[in-house]
């Protein structure tokens, strides 16, 4: 198993708010294409709670599930390309460098940020349509996580924001996370005092949503 970051040269790569060093695009986690036979290559493009804010990087999420899927017997190289802040904008806009990278799978946990910042959400689901759709033509699967606003940002707000994540996974026919902060979001204990960011248990929390979508994924690769 291998696990680092995007690497430091990566566009809107400068603000990740993880304590883990970056990748140099020439190491293993950002070198040549997986083949048949080698491990499967995963990208985690998300924002901050991908990066793992205010924790080491190995306690971010993505590490916790490079860690399962070895112990369950998967060979695979995880990327976190997760960067504070970042939107779905970002995201559109760092894709086709992270498709340098090959990855044979595209983990795609954006849009928070989005909906914080209260962003027109015909945007956010192009950005998210042209994410899905530039790993497909990369030969990537993707994996999408949904995500929910909190009920102060209005019903009819809250409820478009909530049917993207599924219209979108559904017409491009990819997997998805129904809710990636289930059982982490409002959880005081498992967040932060930011009340946003998940603590290390979180992050296990978040482990665990992901794995039982991800892992048939990598089991079907290999």
């Amino acid at each position: 198993m291998a696990c680092g970051g995007a690497g430091s040269d990566a566009p809107g790569n400068g603000g990740a708010g993880s304590g883990g060093a970056a990748a140099d695009p020439a190491d293993p986690v950002a070198g040549s294409a997986s083949d048949g036979d080698g491990p499967v290559r995963i990208v985690f493009l998300g924002d901050s709670l991908t990066a793992g804010f205010g924790l080491e990087q190995e306690q971010a999420f993505p590490a916790r599930v490079a860690e399962r899927l070895e112990a369950a017997g998967h060979e695979v190289t995880v990327i976190n390309a997760g960067t504070s802040g970042d939107t779905t904008a970002g995201g559109a806009d760092r894709i086709d460098w992270l498709l340098r990278q090959s990855p044979d799978i595209v983990v795609l946990a954006l849009g928070g940020n989005d909906g914080l910042r209260g962003l027109d959400l015909e945007m956010t689901e192009r950005n998210l349509r042209r994410i899905v759709e530039r790993s497909q033509a990369a030969e990537a699967q993707v994996l999408m996580a949904g995500m929910m606003m909190p009920p102060n940002y209005g019903p009819d707000y809250t409820e478009r924001f909530r049917a993207l994540f599924p219209r979108v996974a559904g017409d491009l026919e990819v997997p998805l996370i129904p809710f990636l902060l289930e059982g982490v979001g409002g959880v005081p204990e498992l967040n932060m005092p930011d009340g946003i960011h998940p603590t290390a248990e979180g992050h296990r929390k978040l482990a665990d949503n992901v794995m039982p979508y991800l892992e048939p994924l990598v089991r079907d690769l290999r």
